[in-house]
């Protein structure tokens, strides 16, 4: 993929001060940078075509900008230690938590992320989760500068682990009981038995 083919997407989709620094991450490690529609069950992923010298990361379209760097970094932490190690070490393993908090480091700054999201961040950063999204208070951070917040889904559609919004409380999604979902509401932590065929909004799914 040749660098004016990669440099536009980020310039689209990242915050501006954030831009120089990403498209360096693709110079020192090339690979096949593709923008897909709105995924279910992730937000970006990254494979090596069971080769080295073609790797591809796909990130949704509509990310929010913090969002897509935060993806994008991730993202591209799976490349190197793929570089590295090839397919021998755990994907969220050590290795890839090193390398991505190494790569992150750089973006911890108010120049990069809104100061709601970057004390957020800054603490997910010290054990970074191999979904961004199992840390529920990241997740309503960067819900917060999404464009389309308040679509809706049905709450069978959504992967285990997402977070939703239910009659203005936030819950995670947890496992299916017959007829309804156990679904633990953010804020105080207890459970509640949800209709599987519940409507809700404000949907950020678990994978990452």
């Amino acid at each position: 993929m040749r660098p004016d083919k990669v440099l536009p997407i980020l310039q689209q989709h990242l915050p501006s001060s954030s831009v120089e620094y990403c498209f360096a991450l693709w110079q020192a490690s090339p690979f096949e940078l593709k923008l897909t529609k709105s995924r279910q069950t992730k937000v970006g992923d990254f494979t090596s075509r069971n080769t080295r010298s073609h790797p591809r990361i796909t990130l949704n379209h509509d990310l929010n900008p913090y969002t897509f760097l935060v993806t994008y970094v991730h993202e591209v932490a799976h490349l190197r230690v793929y570089l590295k190690h090839g397919a021998r070490v755990d994907p969220h393993g050590e290795e890839w938590k090193t390398m991505f908090t190494e790569l992150m480091v750089p973006m911890l700054w108010e120049t990069v992320f809104p100061e709601e999201i970057l004390h957020v961040l800054r603490r997910h950063m010290i054990n970074p989760k191999a979904s961004s999204f199992a840390d529920a208070e990241l997740t309503l951070a960067l819900r917060k500068f999404d464009k389309d917040a308040h679509r809706f889904a049905t709450l069978s559609e959504i992967p285990e682990g997402s977070i939703f919004k239910l009659q203005d409380r936030y819950f995670q999604k947890g496992k299916l009981r017959r007829t309804r979902v156990v679904c633990r509401e953010l804020k105080s932590k207890r459970d509640y038995l949800v209709p599987a065929d519940a409507q809700v909004s404000d949907v950020q799914f678990s994978l990452l």
